[in-house]
């Protein structure tokens, strides 16, 4: 089959290409992942999409093909919490693990998926295994009040390859946005998911509309779907991908900022994620209120 016919439409550049329809795009992507085009191909169609940019629609027909290849975490007797973590930390402490554990304190199941998609960050993975939270190895029911990471290549090998051309070509592709709008769980649950950009605020919500998501969306820290601890982002709740409740940006820091650690070191960050959960310093507000947001969508679910 191949996908030079779709690379010739993506291909011609900023202002001459014509996006995918949905079938179109879920027929190409599911050809990517699937392994059946050579590296040539990949290359051409990374770096096209990064010039063109992903539509809604195109988006939500890569999900569509993703979706129906993945390894799916069986459904739990409770809503399970979806958290992707593909950023981790640069400057901040990422405390992705800290929202992931205030979640599993409430009874639900909490699922944590990811990968490391630079050399240079201290991962989410990082942290857990800090709080004695290995890596699964095999695709598992998530039991309630306890966190899961899954990687990546549990769940489709194919996005794993995918994420890690980035590796070889220095740029995103749509895998690193895909990643954070796909929900890899049977049954009831909710994606928390975030943009860094407010031009991906706009792309996002229209995908999560066209897929009929239960998510909340916010404004994360550095890429992690987790509020940033100096200040409150702008939160956003989705059922059955209509915008059910928003909570609106806060300008400037807040007036009283957490004691956070000094460096990203994992396990500095894990003494602190503990310390927060033995009531020993307080959980940031902008995360308690998003754990709030996220218990009140749920309850809708």
């Amino acid at each position: 089959m191949g996908i030079a016919n779709y690379i010739k439409e993506i291909g011609r550049g900023k202002d001459g290409a014509r996006a995918l329809n949905r079938e179109q795009a879920a027929d190409l992507f599911g050809q990517v992942l699937d392994g059946t085009v050579t590296d040539l191909e990949i290359g051409a169609f990374c770096l096209a999409m990064r010039i063109k940019g992903e539509t809604a629609q195109e988006m939500a027909g890569f999900l569509d093909a993703t979706h129906q290849r993945l390894h799916c975490i069986p459904a739990s007797d409770k809503p399970t919490i979806v958290i992707p973590s593909y950023n981790g930390a640069r400057k901040l402490p990422v405390l992705t693990p800290l929202l992931a554990l205030l979640l599993a304190r409430e009874g639900l199941p909490v699922l944590v998926h990811g990968t490391a998609t630079e050399s240079s960050r201290v991962y989410t993975s990082e942290v857990l295994l800090a709080l004695d939270i290995p890596t699964q190895v095999a695709i598992e029911p998530i039991a309630s009040g306890t966190v899961a990471f899954v990687p990546t290549t549990l769940l489709n090998s194919g996005l794993q390859r995918l994420l890690e051309v980035r590796r070889v070509v220095g740029l995103r592709n749509p895998a690193h946005s895909l990643v954070k709008l796909m929900n890899p769980v049977q049954g009831k649950s909710l994606l928390v998911t975030s943009y860094t950009h407010p031009e991906y605020a706009v792309s996002m919500a229209e995908t999560l509309a066209l897929m009929g998501s239960n998510a909340l969306l916010l404004r994360g820290t550095e890429g992690e779907a987790v509020a940033d601890p100096r200040r409150t982002p702008t939160m956003q709740g989705y059922m059955a991908g209509q915008v059910v409740e928003r909570q609106e940006h806060q300008g400037g820091t807040l007036p009283s900022l957490p004691d956070l650690p000094p460096t990203t070191d994992a396990n500095l960050t894990a003494h602190y994620i503990r310390r927060v959960l033995d009531g020993q310093k307080p959980v940031p507000t902008p995360i308690a209120q998003q754990v709030a947001h996220i218990l009140h969508l749920v309850q809708a679910l």
